[in-house]
């Protein structure tokens, strides 16, 4: 459940740091005081979208935290541990949005993302909106009330996912079947370019190196004429320079005997002797290897035009001609898995048995609970102004199937007996919706895990003794887990255990949303307030305690 909340420079909120009790807790005050504010930051704190107009004018940025009871077992801790979070008897949520809306989340002092966030907040409380029951007038809401309901949202997941692949599969067979000429011809002409790529061998390593050995056989001539000339003029023409270099040492180191200033020049042309020396020896091994070869020649030209001929023909570099290679085998395996119907059909017939497995799951547990959630809506309809009146739950059979299952799901009511039931969004009037919407909101929320429920003004449009069972009903749905809810009837705030008033005050030129909590003499003002308007007499005065007093003696 929700321990406390602080909410820092958020819309017309500056700075609050609430403590909140379990049970039922109401949060009252007059229209626009603010209310709905501080669910909106819980809002934001659980997951929903993050704007700029979230901040407080004049601030940097609004930072809204939270911290929740955790149990040591269950699916706040399973999450946790599944996202490598350390799991503690508390979870501390944390969110800041900044001036140009983007946000930064944290769960227990570690980095999320809005999308852990919103998961994560799903499991800590379920909020119920002001309009939440004109949604219940979209089919897809429906359905996935009635999913929540039966406790088959993951398993919707599945059906939606085997749906997709199903479908795939049906994709891939129908298109090999209709291209099945088209294709082959592609696979025939694959595989006569592959064998010709195979046939070519290209080797990126060895055609470097063809082109070295061309480079020095189309040269060959020209290098061992130089290489003779160099020789010559070494050590075999008559003015060598090897021979000459050796001389000039030996003379220099004979006068470095009389003058060791020369003894550095002697050993200088000593190195240039050894130098020359190695030098004419290499020279000498090269021009006896060297030979021309005409044969090996013309082999690296064929070579050379061979490779730049395939190169041309595919439009591509010879380096890129390995990775043709491979695109075109990566190609053809892709067409011959593709085009191998028996193994498609057995794909395909394989995903339609998973999807109408996993589908027959879904709708047997989808009928189980439309009975029981038609069964208790009708009976709270009972007590809600609509004696007679009956809801039920219609799974219209889709035979083909599809993403959602293999049922159309239908909210069907009655507002008075002898009448059919017949379409939600048909029948019901405004007050009747919201007296329907309220029922299954609340019948629905008594069957989730989630620790803590929130209401928004979901008790619009009702009043009366209507609103005293509803009123009831929160409470008694207080003794389950943590509700807050956010009204205006009287009747629902007196049978709460603690309640808040919200109410704005001006500052410095600026407004700001402020909350009180209320003792028990400020619950009966707030009471007397929300029974008589502006003027409280003694009468609405006794009218609050007597309200309050009635709740202490049987709530």
């Amino acid at each position: 459940m929700l321990r406390r909340l602080t909410i820092r420079d958020f819309v017309l909120v500056d700075q609050l740091d609430l403590e909140f009790a379990p049970g039922f807790g109401v949060l009252t005050g007059e229209t626009g005081a603010g209310k709905s504010i501080l669910l909106d930051a819980l809002s934001l704190l659980l997951g929903d979208r993050a704007d700029s107009a979230m901040v407080r004018a004049g601030c940097e940025r609004a930072e809204i935290s939270g911290m929740f009871d955790c149990a040591p077992v269950g699916p706040v801790a399973a999450w946790l541990n599944e996202n490598d979070l350390e799991a503690d008897t508390e979870v501390l949520v944390r969110r800041v949005v900044d001036g140009g809306g983007r946000s930064r989340c944290y769960v227990n002092g570690s980095p999320v993302t809005a999308a852990q966030l919103k998961s994560l907040g799903e499991l800590l409380a379920d909020i119920h909106g002001q309009h939440a029951h004109h949604a219940l007038l979209r089919g897809d809401a429906q359905r996935e009330l009635l999913d929540t309901h039966a406790g088959a949202t993951a398993l919707a997941k599945e059906v939606s996912a085997a749906w997709r692949a199903w479908q795939a599969a049906v994709r891939a067979l129908e298109t090999a079947e209709a291209e099945g000429e088209a294709t082959a011809r592609e696979r025939e002409m694959l595989e006569w370019q592959l064998s010709e790529a195979r046939t070519l061998a290209f080797v990126q390593a060895e055609w470097q190196q063809t082109n070295a050995d061309h480079q020095r056989l189309s040269h060959a001539a020209g290098l061992i004429e130089g290489a003779g000339a160099a020789l010559d003029a070494l050590d075999e023409g008559e003015l060598a320079i090897a021979t000459e270099v050796e001389r000039l040492a030996a003379r220099m180191a004979e006068l470095a005997r009389f003058d060791g200033h020369l003894t550095p020049v002697a050993e200088l042309l000593d190195g240039a002797g050894i130098a020359l020396g190695e030098a004419v020896a290499e020279l000498r091994r090269y021009r006896d290897r060297m030979e021309l070869d005409p044969e090996a020649l013309a082999e690296c030209e064929r070579r050379i035009a061979a490779v730049t001929q395939f190169a041309r023909k595919y439009r591509v570099a010879p380096e890129g001609i390995p990775a043709l290679e491979a695109e075109w085998g990566e190609r053809l395996a892709l067409i011959e898995r593709a085009s191998d119907l028996d193994a498609l059909a057995l794909a395909e017939s394989d995903a339609r048995t998973a999807y109408h497995t996993l589908a027959a799951e879904l709708s047997e547990r989808r009928r189980v609970a439309a009975a029981s959630l038609g069964s208790s809506v009708t009976e709270a309809m009972q007590d809600l102004a609509m004696a007679g009146g009956r809801f039920e739950i219609r799974l219209a059979e889709a035979p083909s199937g599809g993403a959602h299952g293999q049922e159309v799901v239908e909210f069907l009511v009655a507002a008075n007996p002898h009448q059919e039931p017949r379409p939600l969004a048909k029948v019901a009037s405004g007050g009747e919706l919201s007296r329907i919407g309220l029922a299954i909101q609340v019948i629905a929320s008594e069957a989730q895990a989630v620790p803590t429920l929130v209401f928004d003004e979901v008790d619009v449009g009702i009043g009366g003794r209507v609103a005293e069972v509803v009123g009831r009903r929160l409470s008694e749905l207080g003794r389950r887990c943590q509700v807050l809810c956010v009204t205006h009837l009287p009747q629902v705030a007196a049978r709460a255990d603690w309640q808040w008033q919200i109410s704005k005050e001006s500052r410095d030129g600026a407004t700001y949303s402020r909350v009180q909590v209320l003792d028990a003499a400020a619950r009966i003002d707030e009471i007397a307030r929300m029974l008589g308007g502006e003027r409280i007499t003694e009468t609405t005065r006794t009218h609050a305690a007597e309200m309050l007093g009635f709740e202490a003696t049987t709530g």
